[in-house]
C-alpha cells in the first residue's frame, strides 16, 4: 500500500503588495462615504478613468447624476417645506454643480483613489476638477447599482447634508448683482447705478473696470473683468461686503 501526500501551497498576498493597499484605500474611502460595497468591482469601476482600462466608471457617473439630482430634490423639499419651486429648483442646481462636486470630492481626497492612465497622471488628472466631480457621481451610480436607490440616496445625504448646514439657503446660487438689489430694496433705497470708468488691453483682450454708486449709502466700489458684466459683479460684490453683507 503505497501513500501519496500531495504539497499545495497557498499564496498569500504581502501586506505591502498593491492588491493588499488598493483593498486598505478602498475600506478606508469606503468608511468616509458610510458605505461598504457588497459588490466590490462597482467600486472599481466607479474609480477606473477611460484612460486606464476599457471597464471605465463613464456609464456610472451617468447613472449617479440622476441618482444625485433625485436624492437632492427629495431631501430640499423635505427640508425646506417654505421655499416656492423656483427657490427649490435653483437649490438643487447649486448643490449637483460642477463647483459643489468638486469641493465633496476634495473632502473626500478621491484624487487619490483614482485609476489613470498615464497621459492623465502626468497632467494631474486627479486634481481635474471635471474628472474628480465625474468620479463622486459614479460612486453614486454604483452604490445605486450595487444596493438600490435608498442605500444610495444615504450615501448622498451623508455627504450633502453637513455641507448644505454650513450655506446660506437664501443666498446659495444668486450673484453678487441679485443680492445687493434685494437687500436694498428691502431697505426701500434706490437701486446702484454702474458706469464703465475705462476699457485697457486690445479687443480681444479686453480688461473693463466700472464702478457701482449707491449715492444714498455715500458708497463707490470698483470692480474689474474680462467683460462689463463681469466687472459689474466684481464692483456689486465690493458694495454688498461694504454694507456688511
Amino acid at each position: 500500500m503505497s501513500v501519496c501526500f500531495w504539497n499545495s501551497t497557498l499564496t498569500v498576498p504581502a501586506n505591502n503588495s498593491p492588491q493588499r493597499q488598493s483593498e486598505a484605500q478602498h475600506a478606508a474611502l469606503c468608511k468616509q462615504l458610510g458605505y461598504t460595497f457588497r459588490q466590490p468591482q462597482l467600486l472599481q469601476r466607479a474609480l477606473t478613468h477611460r484612460s486606464y482600462a476599457p471597464e471605465h466608471y463613464e456609464r456610472l457617473e451617468f447613472l449617479g447624476d440622476s441618482v444625485l439630482g433625485c436624492a437632492i430634490a427629495h431631501h430640499l423639499c423635505s427640508a425646506f417645506p417654505s421655499l416656492s419651486e423656483g427657490e427649490l429648483s435653483r437649490l438643487r442646481s447649486n448643490l449637483v454643480k460642477e463647483e459643489t462636486l468638486v469641493i465633496l470630492a476634495q473632502q473626500l481626497d478621491l484624487g487619490r483613489y483614482l485609476k489613470l492612465g498615464e497621459g492623465e497622471l502626468k497632467s494631474a488628472g486627479f486634481r481635474r476638477p471635471s474628472i474628480l466631480a465625474d468620479a463622486l457621481e459614479a460612486l453614486f451610480g454604483a452604490v445605486f447599482l450595487d444596493a438600490g436607490f435608498a442605500a444610495a440616496e444615504q450615501v448622498v445625504l451623508h455627504l450633502f447634508v453637513p455641507y448644505l448646514s454650513d450655506v446660506d439657503v437664501k443666498t446659495l446660487g444668486k450673484d453678487a448683482k441679485t443680492l445687493l438689489q434685494e437687500y436694498l430694496q428691502s431697505k426701500y433705497i434706490a437701486l446702484p447705478t454702474y458706469t464703465v470708468l475705462a476699457t485697457q488691453g486690445l479687443a480681444h483682450e479686453q480688461v473693463f473696470q466700472v464702478e457701482c454708486a449707491i449715492p444714498t449709502l455715500n458708497i463707490a466700489t470698483h470692480g474689474e473683468g474680462a467683460n462689463r458684466r463681469h466687472a459689474e459683479q466684481q464692483a456689486a460684490l465690493a458694495a454688498y461686503q461694504s454694507i456688511g453683507k
